[in-house]
């Protein structure tokens, strides 16, 4: 069977953030795990579907550039190691249609209109299943539990509950990688890779990251689960940063962040309907180890991106700090099917919600990352 790799130990953005949480707060650490390529059957893209924009904040720095240039190579030296029809599998057209081809539950359940697109992962050998891995390490955050680490952590829960009986669709074999658009030096294309609780959607233009979601990371169950010699959590981080967020709010500030309605908010659609106007507890009230705390639960989310990216996505909602909303429904403790918590800035918009048990009895963390400019790289329907 093929073995989960060795996690990631080198510090890194949410790594940080969550380290200075802990100084700040005076506690522990609230978690404790730690060249050109021929794309075989991709189409030009569509000129109305090519209008991406640079909505990203990241800029044309050699750091930036050098990142993208690993995740193109990665993507390169994947795609040599597939046959014919699975590169045909793997390249597909970019459109906006097919970049919202992503949900949250596994893909067996959603029929041909919804499932996800893409090469399906089941059968591929240990060497394929490197490459990927080594994908999405150059894609994705390089800090413990956050980015590709957090992506591995996943794959070996759901392989544990389908090994469990929970599920016989779940698994890594399930997932499945596109490339939409040609993965090359200039040009608009969207690394795409997602299955049950999980939605990457990296998009880039000439060389740079332009959007880094949507973000979708679920988790069930929320505890930490031992499997195939490893410990494995990787939302815990996620709940405990948004848990010690809301504990530090006095009475005053946490009936301020009350919103009125309770349940699943969650804007796991497709479109751009963010609300026109934001509710909750305005961040500009908040103390210095409050922020400290909102930081560091953002970076918890910001942290998948690759670590150049994530920091200069950090850098463009700090700068927005003073427009940014808290808002929460259900208990602050987060523990109980329903509990909600958001953060609604001028760009920024993370959500986190515990969903009903499904495959154990624990209530389990639905959580999103979106940019309300930098979604799909600003591209519309």
């Amino acid at each position: 069977m093929f073995k989960a790799p060795q996690r990631n130990t080198t510090p890194s953005l949410a790594g940080r953030g969550l380290a200075r949480l802990s100084t700040l707060r005076g506690r522990a650490a609230p978690f404790a795990l730690g060249a050109g390529l021929l794309v075989m059957g991709c189409a030009p893209v569509p000129a109305q579907q090519a209008d991406a924009t640079l909505a990203g904040p990241v800029v044309a720095t050699d750091a930036a550039h050098a990142s993208y240039q690993r995740v193109l190579t990665a993507a390169q030296d994947l795609m040599e190691t597939l046959s014919p029809a699975q590169r045909d599998a793997l390249a597909l057209d970019y459109s906006f249609a097919n970049a919202t081809r992503w949900h949250t539950y596994p893909d067996a359940t959603l029929g041909s209109r919804r499932n996800r697109l893409g090469l399906q992962l089941e059968g591929l050998s240990e060497d394929q299943w490197g490459a990927v891995y080594a994908l999405l390490d150059a894609a994705l955050g390089s800090a413990p539990d956050e980015g590709a680490d957090e992506v591995r952590q996943h794959l070996s829960i759901d392989d544990y509950l389908r090994r469990g009986g929970a599920r016989s669709d779940y698994g890594r074999g399930e997932f499945k990688l596109a490339f939409l658009g040609e993965p090359s030096p200039t040009g608009l294309w969207e690394l795409q890779f997602g299955g049950h609780h999980l939605a990457v959607a990296n998009t880039y233009r000439d060389g740079l990251l332009i959007g880094a979601t949507p973000s979708f990371r679920g988790m069930e169950p929320l505890t930490p689960v031992e499997y195939d010699g490893g410990n494995f959590a990787p939302q815990l981080q996620e709940h405990q940063a948004f848990v010690a967020l809301l504990a530090s709010l006095d009475d005053t500030q946490r009936e301020q962040a009350r919103l009125s309605r309770r349940g699943n908010l969650m804007m796991a659609g497709r479109n751009w309907d963010f609300p026109e106007r934001s509710q909750g507890l305005a961040v500009a009230g908040l103390d210095r180890e409050q922020r400290a705390l909102l930081f560091a639960a953002m970076e918890t989310f910001v942290g998948d991106a690759d670590d150049v990216s994530a920091a200069a996505f950090m850098e463009k909602y700090r700068r927005e700090i003073e427009r940014t909303y808290i808002g929460f429904s259900g208990s602050p403790s987060l523990s109980a099917t329903g509990d909600y918590v958001r953060i609604d800035g001028p760009s920024v918009w993370i959500e986190f919600y515990m969903d009903p048990p499904f495959s154990t009895e624990q209530p389990h963390p639905h959580a999103l990352w979106r940019d309300k400019q930098a979604d799909y790289g600003g591209t519309r329907p």
